[in-house]
């Protein structure tokens, strides 16, 4: 499983840039729902600020750019509102919602770090952000996306990720709730993160779970499945991904 790194490299860079606030919703998260009152999420989050720049992922092509009103990328017309589709190499997409404005046209040729638009809330949205999809293969299938959290590079250089795949003994994905503990050499509880499986209406994947933007660590992942409870050290490396896998009885 290789996921998002080419030759020990995650392939896509952030669209939104420090010092704007770039961090990943952690309420809403990819495959998520927000504690069952949203729609599984499809994207990510980020950057919060109105007019922030949105700038390409990476080097491509624009396919698409202007209002959804034709609904091709999505169920609903005007889903997404402004939105910005880049096609790059190896059938990836990438998917920029709700922009307040729109700095290229279909056809443009751009390159990584590039500015294509602002952060707004068109169409579909609650206050102002920005709406970030990982498409790969039919780029006009809804179910298409994959976890950005796998294939953007960490905010930070001394930051990696997690990707989690939680299996019963017959190989399937298990829907499960766990806990992410960062530890210190003197194992000192350095932050928590409350995760669980994604959602099971979206597509089943290698993994059922991920978080990037992890400072580099130890760090202990738990969970209590059917009674039994499981546990796992695992360390995180700068710009790499950990893949962790849990069989569960």
């Amino acid at each position: 499983m290789d996921y998002c790194i080419a030759d020990g490299h995650f392939i896509l860079q952030r669209p939104i840039q420090p010092p704007a606030n770039d961090s990943v919703d952690p309420t809403y998260r990819y495959a998520s729902t927000a504690n069952g009152t949203r729609d599984p999420h499809h994207g990510i989050e980020i950057g919060k600020d109105f007019g922030t720049p949105v700038q390409s992922a990476a080097d491509g092509v624009v396919i698409f750019a202007g209002p959804d009103q034709a609904a091709i990328y999505s169920p609903w017309a005007n889903y997404y509102g402004n939105v910005i589709v880049i096609h790059h190499s190896a059938d990836l997409f990438t998917l920029y919602a709700h922009l307040s404005e729109i700095n290229v046209e279909v056809g443009d040729v751009v390159q990584v770090g590039e500015k294509i638009g602002e952060v707004g809330q068109t169409g579909a949205a609650t206050g102002s952000h920005l709406h970030f999809e990982v498409r790969r293969g039919e780029v006009e299938n809804y179910f298409s996306t994959v976890n950005p959290e796998l294939w953007l590079a960490p905010s930070h250089a001394e930051y990696g990720a997690v990707a989690l795949t939680i299996l019963d003994e017959a190989g399937l994905l298990q829907r499960a709730k766990f806990t992410l503990q960062n530890y210190s050499a003197s194992n000192e509880i350095l932050g928590e993160h409350y995760l669980e499986t994604y959602d099971p209406h979206m597509p089943a994947y290698e993994e059922n779970a991920a978080l990037g933007d992890l400072p580099a660590g130890r760090y202990r992942i738990t969970l209590i499945q059917n009674g039994h409870l499981y546990e796992r050290w695992v360390e995180v490396q700068s710009g790499k991904l950990t893949q962790v896998v849990i069989v569960v009885k």
